[in-house]
């Protein structure tokens, strides 16, 4: 991330375009039509995004569904000038465009939050995801407090909100379980030490 970033806002397609010019190292959202540098994570925030998509692919086999798990990289488009990356992701089939920097359709969207995101991850992030019409799921993981804020649209179209400590979450659709201890990774086994 050693240039300036372009101050011009851009749509999604320009951002695309523009991001497949940079080095696959540095990583940035559109917010906005603004261009945002993500910054780079500890190591527990990479530990805990690794428990997340290994939880929810474990999921996805043990109830059979097709289905596919993303990790950080993949973008989401929220209308014309916002593409968000969350931490992992799901979408149906495995029916894919291999190439595509984008999911055309994510069901199940987590955000790990670290203590420079929370805010975002707990109020625009949601604001966010929800305007895709295809997620009917975010989950935001909160290590440091082991719970996980599980939002859910439902089929009326509004959102359920639940906070998770123990136990287990139901994400249906599609019909999977995750355990809250899998999706906290290390910070569930620190838990379980003392």
């Amino acid at each position: 991330m050693n240039a300036p970033l372009p101050s011009v806002s851009m749509t999604v397609p320009e951002f695309l375009a523009w991001s497949e010019r940079q080095p696959e190292t540095d990583r940035y959202e559109l917010v906005d039509g603004r261009i945002l540098p993500m910054s780079p994570e500890r190591a527990r925030h990479n530990l805990v995004k690794l428990a997340v998509a290994v939880a929810l692919l474990d999921s996805i086999k043990r109830a059979g569904v097709s289905a596919m798990v993303f990790t950080d990289g993949m973008g989401i488009a929220v209308g014309e000038t916002t593409v968000r990356e969350p931490d992992a992701s799901v979408q149906l089939g495995d029916g894919i465009d291999l190439e595509t920097k984008l999911l055309p359709a994510p069901l199940i969207v987590v955000e790990v939050v670290s203590p420079s995101s929370e805010h975002d991850d707990v109020a625009t992030k949601l604001l966010d995801y929800f305007k895709v019409e295809s997620v009917r799921h975010y989950l935001i993981v909160l290590p440091m407090k082991c719970a996980v804020i599980h939002h859910r649209r439902n089929d009326q179209g509004t959102i359920d909100t639940r906070i998770v400590r123990e136990g287990d979450i139901v994400l249906d659709p599609p019909g999977l379980t995750v355990a809250v201890a899998s999706l906290l990774g290390p910070a569930a086994a620190a838990k379980e030490i003392h």
